[in-house]
């Protein structure tokens, strides 16, 4: 007679088990679920195993029966208000990301009206049947428990960083970064300053602007002009033209990165050199700023580490746990430094 195979090979129309996954890695099944669930108590010898074997098998676990075995939804919805055509991809991004590295998977839920309204939209939400637990990227009602009056309700974070028309405030609109700005500015000779505003009506536009004002005066510098912008190119282009080109400012702080493109193109319409009569520096990085001519010094903002750290709130509350204080400003801007700035010219 023939041997036998000790086992035999797996179909491979077949998703793999974490059965396999645990024979594979020498280890029980039991592990490989504390491996899932991200177990900070595993041997790191332990983890190397159960990782190489997942990532042989291409293992993913299966969410609907691990639902019907926990009764868990193992989903998680994040609210945005509806009215707007403005997504925060970047933020979304690293809440997901975060959501899905902890084997969740996310619904986006827009919500039309005030937070009162949106508050008796998401009743329905705050059911455990539906999803376990609610990430709001916009301020919600304080009585929500009235919702759900009896029974078990999902845990929810509001970290409220967008009000109804999806203006950031709060930690999204910290404008500390721009005295960062003005600082480095000054250090490469600059004493006189233009900065071109976005809207009075956008938190993020009044900090920059008050922090800029505050900044300047503290140095003893200059302020030739601030000049009302509406986050724009075409605020920039104008303001660039019709303001800065014939001022003895040297340098400029626009409200966003739009804003100090068309500050540039203006400049660069009426025979001004960038930076070498003016320089200009935005905030936002956007990609387009890299291969501008000049490339822009900007401000480069981590919306992914936002998200991911406002998920991780929400997951504590999940496990049981105290969440986390929210995420503070330091290391949140970064200034990158391109050729769109260096030193005044010389008299």
């Amino acid at each position: 007679m023939s041997e036998q195979p000790a086992t035999q090979p797996r179909d491979a129309d077949k998703r793999p088990t974490i059965y396999e996954v645990a024979r594979l890695a020498g280890v029980s099944h039991q592990t490989v679920s504390r491996f899932l669930r991200k177990d900070p108590t595993m041997r790191p010898d332990t983890v190397r195993r159960v990782s190489h074997a997942v990532e042989k098998l291409d293992y993913r676990p299966n969410l609907a029966a691990r639902s019907m075995r926990t009764r868990r939804t193992n989903r998680i919805a994040v609210i945005l208000p509806e009215t707007t055509s403005f997504v925060p991809t970047r933020l979304l991004s690293g809440a997901a990301a975060a959501a899905h590295d902890a084997g969740y998977l996310v619904d986006v839920v827009g919500l039309e009206g005030d937070a009162a309204a949106r508050a008796e939209r998401i009743g329905a939400l705050l059911q455990p049947a539906n999803v376990d637990g609610i990430l709001s990227f916009t301020p919600l009602a304080e009585n929500l428990e009235r919702l759900a009056p009896s029974g078990p309700r999902v845990p929810i974070v509001v970290d409220g960083e967008y009000d109804d028309n999806m203006r950031a405030r709060a930690l999204l609109a910290d404008a500390k970064a721009a005295d960062e700005i003005v600082g480095h500015l000054a250090d490469l000779g600059h004493r006189t300053f233009v900065h071109v505003a976005g809207p009075k009506t956008f938190a993020s536009a009044l900090n920059r602007r008050t922090e800029y004002e505050a900044s300047v005066a503290r140095r003893g510098l200059v302020s030739h002009a601030v000049v009302e912008g509406d986050w724009s190119t075409g605020s920039g282009w104008k303001a660039g033209r019709e303001v800065i080109a014939g001022s003895p400012a040297t340098a400029v702080f626009a409200a966003n990165d739009r804003v100090a493109f068309g500050v540039i193109r203006g400049l660069q319409s009426v025979g001004v050199d960038v930076p070498g009569r003016v320089s200009v520096f935005g905030w936002d990085d956007d990609e387009l700023g890299r291969y501008f001519q000049p490339p822009l010094s900007t401000v480069r903002v981590n919306r992914e580490s936002q998200g991911r750290a406002a998920f991780q709130r929400l997951l504590s509350l999940l496990h049981g746990k105290q969440p986390a204080a929210p995420m503070d400003t330091a290391g949140l801007n970064q200034l990158i430094f391109r050729d769109s700035t260096a030193p005044p010219p010389t008299v």
